[in-house]
């Protein structure tokens, strides 16, 4: 199963929780869209010692900032037909750009990646005034569209009761939670990813 990390927004924690599922998954990892350094390919290999396989971004943009501007600033355009799955024999793990429902193009946003990737959605959600409703209204639109949704993942200080609202009221899986981390390094990713993959079992 590939699987497509997409977030309630920007800085969520997507790459910290790609390098845990593909670690939990014993897969690969690619990022389509990467816009701004450093890369986040960069990053999941650090975060795994290299230990992941990572495929080539499929665009890199120089701007820190949604695809749809930072390919008007390059001047490259971006189409949906652009997007092939990488040549892989294992599970990929697909990091998206932002959150569900930032553009790619003047037509098309992030989440309409998931059906032409053939995958399963986790959402990375993290703590703050307002990501109660930012959660859910991304969790209703990935009801809305039908798309496979494998669960959530709550990322930094924990917040017992905005996840047990969450929880309650989506019946939304929850795969794992990661507190807040004052460094990270393989033998964390590697902690997290076994609990991770026990979850998943439980799941299947």
């Amino acid at each position: 199963m590939n699987y497509f990390i997409t977030a309630i927004g920007t800085d969520s924690g997507k790459t910290l929780v790609s390098a845990i599922v593909a670690t939990a998954i014993q897969g690969e990892y690619w990022k389509p869209v990467q816009a701004g350094y450093p890369t986040d390919t960069d990053t999941i290999k650090k975060l795994t010692d290299s230990s992941i396989k990572c495929h080539n971004e499929q665009f890199i943009l120089n701007t820190p900032a949604s695809p749809h501007y930072a390919a008007e600033v390059d001047n490259v355009v971006i189409t949906m037909n652009d997007f092939v799955l990488p040549d892989s024999k294992k599970d990929l793990v697909i990091e998206g750009a932002g959150g569900t429902l930032v553009p790619l193009n003047n037509e098309n946003f992030v989440i309409d990646l998931v059906p032409q990737l053939n995958a399963s959605i986790i959402l990375v959600s993290n703590h703050y005034l307002g990501s109660i409703n930012h959660t859910m209204l991304s969790l209703e639109l990935i009801k809305q569209r039908g798309y496979p949704l494998k669960g959530i993942i709550f990322n930094g200080p924990s917040n017992p009761s905005t996840e047990k609202i969450i929880l309650q009221h989506t019946q939304a899986p929850c795969l794992l939670s990661i507190p807040q981390q004052e460094s990270l390094n393989s033998g964390i990713i590697n902690n997290y990813a076994q609990l991770l993959s026990n979850r998943l079992d439980e799941l299947d």
